[in-house]
C-alpha cells in the first residue's frame, strides 16, 4: 500500500559483459608497466652486480658501511675490509652499491 509501482520495479540493470572488465584490465596494465616491470628490472640488475663482485671492489652495504672486498667466500657471503686490519663477513644480498670496480686479471 505504501509502495508505488515505480518503486517496486527492478532497478535498471548494467549489461554484465566484457565491457565492464576493460577498465579493470587497463588499470592492471598500467600498474604492470609503471610498478611491477621497473622493479623486476632493478632486481635483475642488482643480482648481476652482486654476482660480479670480485676482490678489490669498493662496496656499500645496506647499513651504510663502505668497505673493500678482500675475499669472496662463496655464493652467499663475502669478506669486506672496513678499516685497516678490520674484516667482516657479510651476506652478498646486503650489498646495495658497488662504488669502484677492479679490472679483471689478464
Amino acid at each position: 500500500m505504501f509502495a508505488t509501482p515505480a518503486y517496486a520495479q527492478a532497478a535498471g540493470g548494467v549489461a554484465a559483459g566484457f565491457g565492464s572488465f576493460i577498465p579493470l584490465i587497463a588499470i592492471f596494465a598500467i600498474m604492470y608497466f609503471l610498478l611491477i616491470r621497473p622493479q623486476q628490472k632493478k632486481v635483475k640488475e642488482h643480482k648481476a652486480i652482486v654476482a660480479a663482485l670480485r676482490r678489490g671492489d669498493q662496496v656499500v652495504t645496506q647499513g651504510g658501511i663502505i668497505g673493500k672486498v678482500s675475499k669472496v667466500k662463496d655464493d652467499a657471503e663475502v669478506e669486506v675490509e672496513i678499516a685497516e686490519g678490520v674484516k667482516v663477513r657479510i651476506v652478498r644480498a646486503t650489498i646495495t652499491q658497488v662504488l669502484s670496480k677492479t679490472d679483471p686479471a689478464a
